[in-house]
C-alpha cells in the first residue's frame, strides 16, 4: 500500500515519462500534488486514447489521485475500495466494519478505476464485462462517479449505461 501522502517528486517523473511515451513536451504545470494528480489523469487517459498501455507510476499516480478524490467527496467506511496494487480506501457514510474483510467492497484495475472515474466507462458496463467486482448491498458507487471534474471535456454521464461516443468504453491494450 503507497503512504497515504503523495510525493509530488514522484508524481512529477510519472507524468513526465508518461508524456515523454507520447512524444509531448515535459510537465510544465502546476507542481502541487492535485496538479500533479490531474496531469497523471490525463496523461493515462492520452496514451490510452493513443492505443498505448499506460506507464505503470503515471496509472499508479491517476488511481491514487482519484481513489483519494472519491474518498474527500463521500467520506465514511461503509465500502472498501481496492485498487490493487495501488490503493485502498475507504467511503462512504454508513456502518462501519472493524475486523475482517467488509461487507461491502468494490475492486478492480487501475485503468478501468480511471475510466469509470473519469466517464469514460459506465458502470454497469464495468461489472458486464467481469472489470468490476462488487460485494454488498451498498457497493454500487455508480452515483457518485464520474468523479466531478476528473474529465473536463466529458460531454456525457456515464451514471447510466450510456459512454461517450467518441471514445466508446476503450479496452486497455495489453494484459490487465
Amino acid at each position: 500500500m503507497p503512504a497515504r501522502r503523495l510525493d509530488p517528486q514522484r508524481l512529477h517523473a510519472a507524468v513526465t515519462a508518461q508524456l515523454a511515451a507520447l512524444g509531448s513536451q515535459p510537465w510544465a504545470g502546476p507542481g502541487t500534488v492535485a496538479g500533479l494528480g490531474a496531469a497523471c489523469v490525463d496523461a493515462v487517459l492520452a496514451a490510452l486514447d493513443a492505443g498505448l498501455v499506460p506507464q505503470p507510476e503515471a496509472l499508479r499516480g491517476a488511481a491514487v489521485h482519484t481513489l483519494y478524490r472519491l474518498e474527500d467527496l463521500v467520506p465514511g467506511r461503509a465500502v472498501e475500495v481496492r485498487i490493487p496494487p495501488y490503493a485502498a480506501i475507504q467511503c462512504l457514510p454508513g456502518p462501519r466494519h472493524t475486523r475482517g474483510t467488509p461487507p461491502n467492497v468494490v475492486e478492480t484495475d487501475a485503468v478501468t478505476w480511471v475510466l469509470l472515474a473519469t466517464g469514460r466507462m459506465a458502470w454497469a458496463t464495468a461489472v458486464r464485462a467481469g472489470r468490476l467486482r462488487t460485494s454488498g448491498p451498498r457497493a454500487d458507487l455508480s452515483e457518485f462517479l464520474p468523479l466531478a471534474g476528473a474529465d473536463p471535456d466529458l460531454a456525457t454521464s456515464a451514471r447510466d449505461d450510456s459512454v461517450r461516443p467518441a471514445r466508446d468504453d476503450p479496452a486497455p491494450p495489453g494484459p490487465n
